[in-house]
């Protein structure tokens, strides 16, 4: 669908004198655009599909708690429109550089240490619950044991619904119900997307300039931050993790049990959500992970 994202800057900055307008790369919930002035500067206009529409006021609220910690490195938030005469779209400031995953360092590790550094920064943000943010923790639990058996229970039934292999399925329920989740970490703000296409870089310094996309953020344990890097872009690389840890901090004892749980959780997320909007290619590989996780977290195989 078109859209006239001319007359939202307008509204947004009346004096402003647009000079281009570029579409950028966005998602299934919104549309984004790149909009340059004729003296040189560059906002962020985002236009949000309107069953999405409510991603709005989480991401106004979200990127508030990050700025005071997190400064320049996350956008500000310009101006934010709700649905009305137009879609709802927000107008941010751009943050300088390009996601990483469409650049090559000559060495990852020194990024993947700033990379830990900013992600112990926002994991000082605490919550008063577990759950997932909108502009308040919805549905909110005290505990993270409650929380993460919900929100496998959950992607499990998407799964089997999904068409999902049974026995995988079989071996995720049982271990589930056989193991306990850590329930000593108190619940923070986590970005929950926290990977290469977020994270943005100077390709000339290799200085790590922000990061972006907090539509998945949620109010849990810590280290599912951490889990997703590893899942989604550290894979097998060690000193990218080596990196990642160096930068995080002092983690706590049994860390590696649990961020392997929580790549458990992430790989089956994943999959439900591939599959949920038609995306087969990777399917089969990602059932290979959940497998593989399970095996390294010691759950029995397939009987």
């Amino acid at each position: 669908m078109d859209h006239d994202v001319a007359g939202m800057v307008r509204k947004a900055m009346p004096d402003w004198t647009i000079a281009e307008i570029l579409p950028r790369s966005g998602g299934q919930l919104a549309t984004v655009f790149e909009v340059r002035s004729a003296d040189g500067d560059a906002v962020i206009v985002k236009v949000y599909d309107p069953e999405w529409a409510w991603k709005q006021a989480k991401e106004v609220y979200v990127y508030g708690l990050l700025e005071p910690s997190l400064k320049n490195l996350v956008p500000t938030v310009i101006h934010a429109e709700p649905a009305g005469e137009t879609h709802a779209f927000t107008v941010l400031s751009k943050v300088d550089g390009v996601p990483l995953s469409e650049v090559t360092p000559p060495d990852y590790r020194p990024i993947y240490e700033q990379a830990g550094a900013l992600l112990a920064k926002i994991h000082r943000i605490p919550q008063p619950a577990y759950g997932y943010l909108t502009d308040q923790v919805l549905e909110p639990l005290p505990s993270n044991d409650l929380y993460l058996r919900r929100q496998f229970a959950k992607k499990l039934d998407e799964f089997q619904e999904l068409g999902g292999d049974p026995a995988l399925h079989a071996r995720i329920t049982r271990y589930v119900a056989e193991h306990p989740f850590p329930a000593d970490a108190a619940p923070v703000l986590c970005h929950n997307d926290f990977h290469e296409g977020n994270l943005l870089v100077d390709p000339e310094t290799w200085r790590l300039t922000g990061i972006i996309d907090v539509e998945n953020a949620i109010a849990a344990d810590p280290l599912i931050d951490l889990a997703k890097a590893q899942y989604y872009s550290i894979k097998d690389d060690s000193s990218k993790l080596e990196g990642l840890l160096a930068g995080y901090g002092e983690l706590p004892a049994g860390w590696q049990q649990r961020t392997t749980v929580y790549r458990l959780y992430h790989a089956l997320e994943l999959w439900d959500w591939f599959k949920l909007i038609g995306v087969t290619d990777p399917l089969e590989s990602i059932a290979g992970d959940l497998a593989d996780i399970l095996g390294t977290a010691g759950a029995d195989p397939v009987r």
